[in-house]
């Protein structure tokens, strides 16, 4: 579906932040052919406060990585986007699912929010008319980051399902000690700790194996309590 020129009721004042050039590139013509205008196209974050104040962007389109870091600058700016201005409509592009970052932009206030890997750029219809929708007021994510988020839903209850002892074996589980080590540093005894920690791979969705893979599995199982408790 295309819009019907600059002039379109469709058409948007859209603001993109990408690091690559290349891509930059490529959304500003895409955008622009379809009667978009694209009214700053910038490498980093650093003019991006300053130029959404100035130009008014209907769409702000960000990279979560970008410069100097690479590592959660554009999650960071639409963060601090959706709290200054939340009903700016936000659409942000990743190489890969990261499953923090989305659970981040959903919890926070906000308007329209759209979150796509960058292969969907590659659909040119698709990435359209995700852009359209987004501009309207829909929210639109990826089918991929949906299912991790998911998954990730189901982790997190099974984590919720486990009581403090429990949570304190795999603690330990986590940091690599031993069954004699845990017993030793809860006084208990090994056969307790034993007992705790088929409750814990059982809770989990743990298969039992004879390679011990199930403690190396439940570690980061572990980790996601942080965020459940968060």
């Amino acid at each position: 579906r295309r819009a019907d020129g600059p002039g379109s009721e469709r058409a948007m004042r859209v603001l993109i932040c990408e690091d690559s050039v290349l891509l930059r590139e490529g959304i500003v013509r895409l955008l622009e052919d379809e009667g978009h205008e694209v009214v700053a196209a910038l490498p980093d974050t650093t003019d991006l406060a300053e130029r959404v104040a100035l130009d008014d962007p209907q769409l702000c389109i960000l990279d979560v990585r970008l410069p100097p870091t690479f590592k959660d600058e554009g999650i960071k700016a639409a963060l601090l986007l959706r709290r200054s201005r939340p009903s700016l409509p936000i659409l942000v592009l990743s190489q890969y699912v990261e499953e923090r970052y989305a659970a981040e932009l959903i919890s926070a206030d906000g308007g329209a929010l759209g979150y796509l890997l960058k292969d969907r750029v590659a659909d040119v219809a698709e990435f359209l008319e995700s852009v359209e929708l987004i501009g309207t007021g829909s929210t639109v994510f990826d089918p991929e980051v949906v299912a991790q988020l998911i998954s990730r839903q189901r982790r997190n209850n099974r984590m919720q399902s486990l009581t403090e002892r429990e949570r304190s074996v795999l603690a330990l589980i986590a940091e690599g000690k031993s069954n004699q080590a845990i017993a030793q540093i809860l006084y208990v005894s090994p056969a307790s700790v034993e007992k705790y920690i088929t409750s814990i791979f059982h809770k989990l969705g743990l298969e039992g194996d004879d390679s011990g893979n199930r403690r190396v599995l439940a570690a980061p199982d572990r980790l996601e309590r942080v965020q459940v408790r968060g």
